[in-house]
């Protein structure tokens, strides 16, 4: 990890400045090249190392919040370029920002404490997601960056995409879209050498079927789903993609901050009463939120949230008025408030029998986070705009990430510790999944 001289998140133009150094440095091993460009015009860049192809394609920044895949990739490319072993047969290939305008957004390069996280966050609401948006949009919709990344894994053909993504607190964990066969056991040590709890009862993938501990195998399709609010279909969703080719897709979560209530795999003596504490919350913190949103001369100015639609969505439904610079923002703070509803009313169902500490722990985080991120984004538009609702706000947020670091005990992983746990498993699920690949 010695590249890692600084304990910062690089930026978008500095992941492309290293990729460069290294495609320069070795130009008839590795390429960079730009592959798309994002809806505001920045390039969309791939660095490929190997000339092998059998592909694996490993995809960072598709949660523009979630900034470790970017150092992660980089270290992995190194790595492989110094390893022949590793491109034996193999070439890899590292898009180093699916989603270069969101990271342009979200600018907490060296967060000091969950509050300084949320001071500039930004996640994109669902549909603008390059991953998520084929789950909820018709294809003639999609964004630039979700075609690029489809149409690269059509060229790629990739025997296994993996997706890197982070969480701002709790464990680690894997989604896969098809087991990989001796993937848990690598996957539990790197955890356990590097103090990264593992986050057995994570409520992304609540139901799923597990392999290993923190390792969850996407149900078949129509299989039902615990939170039955959520609008997404995961099997639209640019990870199926990869399946046309005979390919799967892992999803590699790691934690900036720890917590061991993550790990926590005893029963739980009363998740109902639980649940019901947390979706009561949710709705309270959601309406908090919501009030202020209404009183803001802002988002007044806004009634109809069609003026803060997309450029390419403005224009097909005739929206005429700019919207305002910061609408990414607001577009992500109404969507994250719109999803409270339906997923408290979802907190009320009769939770599984066999519920463990560990899964109310990972929906308590949840219900925590949604109404946090929808304020901490509305803050950011309101104090831009010298709103009076501004410090109200400020002290909800203040508050909230205050509680939320204290209940949940939130210690710091070390930069290089998250790209290192990352960086294995991405070459455990590598090796594993062509053995299969190979074998089928």
């Amino acid at each position: 990890m010695s590249h890692l001289t600084e304990q910062h998140y690089p930026s978008v133009k500095e992941l492309v400045l290293s990729a460069r150094v290294l495609a320069a440095e070795q130009p008839w091993l590795c390429r960079l090249r730009r592959v798309g460009t994002s809806r505001a015009g920045r390039p969309l860049h791939l660095l490929s190392v190997g000339h092998a192809t059998r592909a694996v394609l490993v995809v960072a920044g598709a949660h523009a919040n979630e900034p470790v895949g970017g150092p992660t990739a980089l270290h992995l490319a190194r790595r492989v370029a110094a390893d022949h072993r590793l491109r034996h047969g193999t070439s890899w290939h590292f898009l180093l920002s699916a989603d270069p305008d969101g990271a342009s957004l979200h600018r907490s390069l060296t967060p000091a404490s969950l509050l300084d996280y949320h001071r500039h966050f930004f996640r994109p609401a669902g549909p603008e997601q390059p991953e998520w948006a084929p789950s909820v949009l018709p294809p003639d919709m999609l964004p630039p960056e979700a075609v690029t990344l489809l149409r690269l894994i059509d060229e790629l053909q990739p025997y296994l995409q993996v997706s890197l993504h982070g969480t701002d607190l709790g464990g680690t964990w894997v989604q896969l879209t098809r087991e990989i066969p001796g993937l848990a056991e690598p996957f539990a040590k790197s955890a356990a050498q590097l103090h990264i709890p593992i986050e057995t009862g994570t409520s992304d993938a609540a139901g799923w079927p597990v392999t290993g501990p923190g390792v969850h195998v996407m149900p078949q399709p129509g299989s039902e789903v615990p939170f039955p609010s959520l609008p997404e279909d995961v099997t639209r969703s640019t990870w199926y993609h990869a399946h046309r080719y005979g390919g799967l897709t892992a999803i590699v979560e790691v934690p900036m901050w720890a917590s061991d209530l993550v790990d926590d795999t005893s029963r739980h003596p009363d998740p109902a009463a639980a649940l019901r504490h947390v979706s009561r919350r949710l709705r309270a913190q959601a309406a908090q939120v919501e009030q202020i949103m209404s009183r803001a001369r802002l988002t007044k100015r806004y009634s109809s949230w069609d003026a803060l639609a997309p450029r390419d969505v403005r224009a097909a439904g005739g929206v005429h008025e700019p919207p305002h610079p910061l609408a990414p923002l607001l577009r992500a703070s109404r969507w994250a408030l719109d999803l409270v509803p339906g997923l408290a009313d979802d907190w009320l169902l009769p939770p599984p029998v066999d519920a463990t500490m560990t899964y109310v722990s990972s929906i308590d985080a949840f219900g925590r986070r949604l109404p946090l991120r929808a304020a901490a984004m509305l803050l950011r538009t309101l104090k831009a705009a010298g709103d009076p609702t501004a410090p109200e706000l400020d002290r909800l947020v203040t508050r909230w990430c205050e509680e939320f670091a204290t209940a949940f005990r939130a210690r710091w992983v070390p930069l290089e510790h998250q790209v290192e746990h990352q960086a294995r498993t991405v070459l455990t699920a590598a090796r594993h999944a062509r053995v299969d690949a190979d074998a089928a």
